[in-house]
């Protein structure tokens, strides 16, 4: 099955856009996405694993599809996005599912993993982010997106897109038309702005203490991979280290050519995750019945 399928799912007083691949009485896999980004990120990725895998991919509240928060403060936090990933897994039937975290959805992953609701991930893939994240590159975060661009048309969008987030690594046209097309919403004026509620800036602001995990870290004993880009300025060589050497103590997997955050579309990547997957130990079916 390598058609998507798309449903919008009620949890904890929202509605969660979800982009779902492959049979659903396959082993589950969860990829979740980045700060401001959506879960169409991983259609190339998803499609390609959906032929051993029951892939699903959220668009968490205030990004895409899904609803926006209506009280940002408490919501948009990663300990409210872990509440709603544990309903959305309920809502499939799924007790316990591999997971691939981008950036912000490494960070849900790292919570889950460590805590209460740990024995829900089997397996746990980190992309481009740590139990910490260094002060400038919170702020460069901070500035581009807390103040979305707004463009006159598709093109001139798919431009700005390019240039922003060359950082994920080399692509190619198809890709960055795929990625203006799910990147964008119309605005009151009739011009075009990214999919995402500004508001999701004050997790920043309200949960600070959600950007440093390192006790998290400490306490997650399921098996662990860390996916990187060689040029991000999240995944610091210190940090790094630092994770090699404590909790899961994972394997790494650099690449050379991207920098915050590899997107894993291309087909060296994809396999690359396939390999390293696959040597994580066999997927746990865990559906409920």
């Amino acid at each position: 099955m390598t058609t998507p399928r798309f449903g919008f799912v009620p949890v904890m007083d929202h509605e969660i856009h979800v982009t779902e691949w492959g049979d659903p009485g396959n082993p589950a896999l969860i990829m979740m996405h980045g700060l401001a980004r959506t879960g169409r990120d991983f259609d190339e990725l998803a499609a390609a694993m959906s032929d051993s895998f029951h892939v699903l991919c959220p668009d968490m509240i205030g990004r895409g599809l899904s609803s926006w928060a209506s009280a940002p403060e408490a919501e948009y936090s990663i300990e409210y996005f872990a509440g709603i990933t544990c309903d959305l897994m309920d809502h499939y039937g799924i007790e316990r599912a591999d997971w691939l975290g981008t950036s912000m959805g490494g960070q849900i992953g790292i919570y889950l993993a460590s805590g209460k609701d740990a024995g829900r991930i089997g397996r746990l893939i980190i992309n481009d982010i740590g139990p910490e994240v260094p002060d400038a590159a919170l702020e460069r975060i901070m500035s581009y997106v807390g103040a979305p661009p707004h463009f006159s048309g598709y093109s001139q969008a798919e431009t700005w897109l390019r240039s922003a987030y060359a950082p994920f690594g080399p692509a190619d046209d198809s890709y960055w038309h795929r990625m203006a097309r799910t990147s964008l919403r119309r605005r009151s004026d009739g011009r075009l702005t990214l999919h995402y509620d500004p508001a999701i800036l004050r997790q920043f602001t309200h949960s600070p203490h959600e950007m440093t995990a390192w006790d998290r870290w400490a306490r997650i004993s399921v098996p662990t991979h860390v996916f990187g880009g060689a040029r991000s300025d999240l995944m610091t060589p210190g940090i790094l280290d630092r994770m090699r050497h404590s909790g899961p103590k994972p394997a790494v997997t650099l690449l050379q050519d991207c920098g915050h955050a590899p997107s894993l579309s291309r087909p060296q990547d994809i396999e690359a995750f396939r390999d390293v997957l696959g040597g994580m130990g066999v997927a746990c079916n865990a559906k409920a019945t």
